[in-house]
């Protein structure tokens, strides 16, 4: 009987071993982007992941995701990378401690019919690179701040922070890029601040904008404001046009220690 449980003990040993190898990460030593593809309703997507060094991810990074803006949609599976946190991110390729997950929105289509391709990259990425879902942040530029909104919103709690830049949550002029599901409430903003309050937001437009108003970021951040929201900011540059993702991603250091600061 003493044999049998010592050789069982040394069998339990072994096979916890090889769970714990299988587990493990891969040691990287610079960070880099790979390329992905998921199949979504019988679609087969690409998309791109950043992967962190071992040495600035730790065991189990945070995860990002960006939803880019109406000029990237397409299926080559890399143009989403070119703008927005793409940039800022190479140019802190061996630093940079997160996963990215980077999504592509097909031609003519908004974030808010890629919902179920938005999801399955992040959950396929998140398994694969062993991202930490209690420190889960999702951001978007333009149509991709709207994207921002609408995927949290079908997700309240998913995300440990939010970084829309030149959103928000209706567009009178295209009406298609709104954020789903509340065309029947009386004030669509109160809507979404009552259902997002507990979740740290950090707004970012630029003053000039005239594709993305700034005023939808203001009445999104009054709204963020009058609902007794956790952690609501809002940063309006006074020179930027549309174009606010660059002073946002690459010029606003305090955003990235906010950010990681984060935990759901």
């Amino acid at each position: 009987m003493r044999l049998h449980q010592i050789r069982l003990a040394a069998l339990l040993a072994v096979l916890a071993c090889l769970f714990t190898a299988c587990m493990s990460v891969p040691e990287r030593a610079a960070g880099g982007f790979v390329e992905r593809s998921i199949e979504v309703a019988g679609t087969t997507h690409r998309y791109q992941v950043f992967v962190p060094a071992s040495a600035a991810g730790g065991r189990m990074p945070p995860v990002i995701v960006f939803l880019h803006g109406s000029g990237e949609r397409g299926n080559d599976g890399a143009k989403q990378t070119t703008v927005g946190i793409g940039p800022y991110i190479r140019a802190h390729q061996d630093t940079f401690p997160a996963i990215v997950v980077f999504p592509q929105a097909p031609e003519d289509t908004e974030w808010g019919g890629n919902a179920d391709l938005v999801f399955a990259s992040l959950d396929a990425a998140t398994r694969e690179f062993h991202g930490d879902p209690d420190r889960t942040y999702l951001t978007g530029l333009s149509m991709g701040g709207y994207g921002t909104w609408d995927m949290a919103m079908r997700a309240p709690g998913r995300f440990a922070a939010l970084i829309p830049v030149c959103g928000g949550v209706v567009h009178p002029r295209r009406p298609s890029m709104g954020v789903s599901g509340i065309d029947s409430a009386a004030d669509p903003y109160a809507a979404v601040a009552g259902r997002l309050k507990d979740t740290p937001v950090w707004q970012f437009h630029g003053a000039k904008d005239d594709a993305v108003s700034p005023e939808y970021s203001r009445l999104m951040d009054a709204a963020l404001q009058a609902s007794g929201a956790r952690d609501a900011r809002l940063t309006i540059f006074p020179d930027a046009n549309h174009n606010s993702w660059d002073p946002t991603y690459s010029q606003t250091p305090e955003l990235w220690t906010w950010l990681f600061a984060q935990k759901r």
